[in-house]
Order: structure tokens, then sequence, then C-alpha cells
């Protein structure tokens, strides 16, 4: 039988009115988003009724990808046994709520926290994240060192690579892509995550989770900053991340070697089911951010 992953999603998945028709059809799902709504009055509002530019903003951006995520964890795991677990930045947080090692509460407190720590650092320094496609991984590092302030951050798939950097860079650094055979895209967040400009938020996150009590996995994880399986250190990876770079394509790829070939995208959008098609074409990769997207993964993928 085939070994079965979900992954869950970064910011810049998310969109006005994402969640609705979950929340409505699945009592697992409005059981898990009502809890939250409970820690953090206005949620659902934040969720189906503000627009994009509000949803934009770090401290409303995460716990609202938290919620959704872990609702339709909730909804999956009631048909589907998955084998491990990954996140894409903030979804690692989610990834370790499904592991069992924090409680779902304990997730939406720290993502909440993590929030607050990065809107700051980002508040503090005018920066941007570009993707860069159609060049190597090893052309993006190249054009970024002819930066002061231009760092390669998110490992996303071949010919993709994100990078953070100051705005004044931003103009001169797309035509020097440009002028390589690549082009950029701006991505809709609001600071350089990943990078050195969060090295203060990943020390006051190191802080924040000293106060929680982490349980051992039930099913492995992955960490971005490794690319690779969790072992003892969570924590200290997990505050690391915030100014480190994403290897995501180096998980996958580990995910693969480890014989996992079917794939859930936890969360709104298909930004990780797209990334992961181009990193492992012969996986097979279910988006799971509207009922539709659910309904066929419980359709095709049900436990016997």
């Amino acid at each position: 039988m085939d070994k079965i992953a979900i992954v869950f999603s970064g910011q810049g998945a998310q969109y006005p009115g994402m969640g609705r028709d979950i929340y409505e059809k699945y009592p697992e799902a409005r059981k898990m988003l009502d809890a939250f709504e409970h820690l953090h009055p206005g949620l659902l509002h934040l969720m189906f009724e503000s627009d994009a530019e509000e949803l934009r903003k770090t401290t409303n951006t995460q716990i609202v990808l938290y919620a959704f995520e872990r609702a339709v964890s909730a909804v999956i795991a009631k048909h589907v046994k998955t084998g491990t677990a990954a996140g894409f930045s903030l979804g690692e947080i989610s990834a370790l709520a499904e592991a069992g090692v924090v409680s779902d509460e304990d997730g939406f407190r720290l993502t909440e926290e993590r929030g607050k720590i990065m809107q700051k650092a980002a508040e503090q320094s005018d920066t941007a994240m570009l993707a860069v496609l159609k060049l190597s991984d090893e052309d993006v590092e190249s054009i970024a060192e002819g930066f002061k302030n231009t760092y390669p951050v998110n490992y996303n798939a071949p010919g993709q690579v994100v990078v953070s950097l100051l705005k004044s860079e931003e103009e001169a650094f797309a035509s020097a892509v440009k002028e390589k055979g690549g082009r950029t895209m701006k991505l809709s967040v609001s600071g350089g995550f990943h990078s050195p400009f969060m090295q203060e938020a990943a020390s006051e996150f190191e802080k924040i989770l000293a106060s929680f009590v982490f349980s051992k996995p039930s099913i492995p994880i992955w960490s971005n900053v490794t690319g690779k399986e969790y072992e003892e250190d969570i924590k200290d990876l997990l505050s690391l991340q915030i100014s480190s770079p994403v290897r995501w394509k180096d998980e996958i790829l580990g995910m693969k070697d480890e014989g996992y070939s079917v794939f859930i995208e936890a969360g709104p959008g298909t930004t990780l089911t797209n990334l992961i098609r181009r990193i492992y074409p012969e996986a097979q990769v279910f988006p799971a951010g509207t009922v539709d997207d659910i309904e066929k993964i419980i359709g095709g993928l049900r436990n016997e």
C-alpha cells in the first residue's frame, strides 16, 4: 500500500473566505475552529470576512493558516491514515501538532506568539520576498552574493528559489535575474522571512518555546532547517527556522527515499501541491483546501 504524507502550507497561500465551506460541512472542522475562536475571539471573522490586505498582516496570517490547517487535518484523520508530516515555514507548527508534539491549543498559542514576533521584526526593516524562477539554485546564490542585503531563503523546487531582501535592492536584483534568463515574482508576505532580518525574532521565539512542554512525536516529522527528519532537537531547530532557509526540496526527496509516494496538502490553495509535482513527478499529490478537494481524498484514499 502507498505510504501517505501530510504537508502543511506556509504564508502566502491565504485568501479571503478560506475555510467557510469546510467549517459548514464537517463537524470535526467546526469543533476545531470553534475551539480556536474561543482562544482568539474574532478568528472566524478574519477567516471568512476579512480582505486580502488584512489577511496579509503576519499577526493575522499565521493564526488563520494554522487554524485552517488543523481543521482540515481533523477531517482527513477521520478517513485516511498518514505516516509522516511536514510543514512549510509556519506549517511546521501544524506538523508538530499533527504528530502530537504539542496540543492543537498549544500549537495555536505558539503560532500566535510567532506571528507577533515576526510582524515586529518585519516592521523594523523595509523588506520583501521574491520567488526567482527558471534559474538553478547556484545561479540564484551567485546573483545574491552581489548584493549586501539579499539572501536565498526558500529552496522550493527545481528552478524556484525565494530570496529575502531589502526593498531598496529589489529592482536591481530583479534586473540581474532577468539578465541571467530568469524572472521574479513578489510574494504576498509582509517581511523578509527566513533570513538574517529575522535573527532577533528567532531569539525571542527560542525564549517562548522554553515555556512549552513538547512530547515525543507519534509519527516522523521533518525540519525545514536540515531538510531531514527531526531527532531530539525540535525546539532548537524550530526557533532557528525563523531566520534560516527552508530546505523544502530536500524534505520531499527525503520522504521519497523513505517510501512516501502520496502527499496531502492540508492548507488553502495548491502551492505545495505544485512544488511537490516538480520535485517528485511520480508522486500522487492531493490538495485539501476545499470541500470538493477533501471529498476526492476521502473517496480515493479512505482506509479500508
